[in-house]
């Protein structure tokens, strides 16, 4: 794969996912006039994409702070090696802890980086209510508690550059599609 392709999708796949999104709620019409081709062939690509799983769902990005939530918060913690037995019965420690416990949690992933290797984006209606799940977090079982470090985001400070939003990952994805196919030209005009 050279540098900047992505694997196996063909662009006018990546065209139209990029262009959903941008904004989920255009017809297939609309998506077939933007991206040049005809409203059977976006139809048919868009049900392919879903069922591929390219396509995990269409939602809405919200302003959080309307929604009560004043901070979010990026949470690096390190779990430790666990077996198949240990890591099923700290799922299901874990499960219980978020069910005594809902909270806002927009990405539950593993990674790697700072001596950490889970990370949480989760958003919470004030400090108190940031504190009491990190409370919750060093209960569960194989966590290193003291090892929990997080970046709070003040959801309602004007100065914050850009938020969270699918529109400029979008945007990235069509103009490297653009320059994949300046440097296609360039190579055929060359031949």
């Amino acid at each position: 794969m050279r540098d900047g392709e992505v694997a196996s999708m063909k662009d006018i796949e990546l065209k139209l996912i990029a262009e959903l999104m941008k904004n989920s709620r255009k017809s297939d019409r609309e998506l077939a006039k933007t991206i040049g081709v005809s409203q059977p062939t976006v139809t048919r690509i868009r049900t392919k994409l879903e069922k591929s799983g390219a396509i995990k769902e269409y939602t809405i990005i919200p302003d959080f702070t309307q929604l009560g939530y004043t901070i979010m918060g990026a949470t690096l913690l390190e779990v430790k090696a666990l077996n198949e037995e240990e890591f099923q019965e700290a799922r299901k420690t874990t499960i219980k802890v978020e069910q005594a416990a809902p909270h806002a949690a927009l990405l539950a992933v593993n990674g790697m980086g700072r001596h950490k290797n889970r990370l949480f984006i989760s958003f919470y209606e004030n400090y108190s209510d940031y504190a009491g799940a990190m409370k919750l977090a060093r209960e569960i079982p194989l966590v290193d508690a003291g090892g929990i470090e997080s970046l709070l985001v003040d959801l309602s400070d004007e100065t914050n550059y850009r938020v969270l939003s699918m529109s400029a990952i979008a945007n990235h994805l069509l103009e490297r599609l653009e320059r994949k196919d300046k440097n296609e030209s360039t190579c055929t005009a060359h031949l």
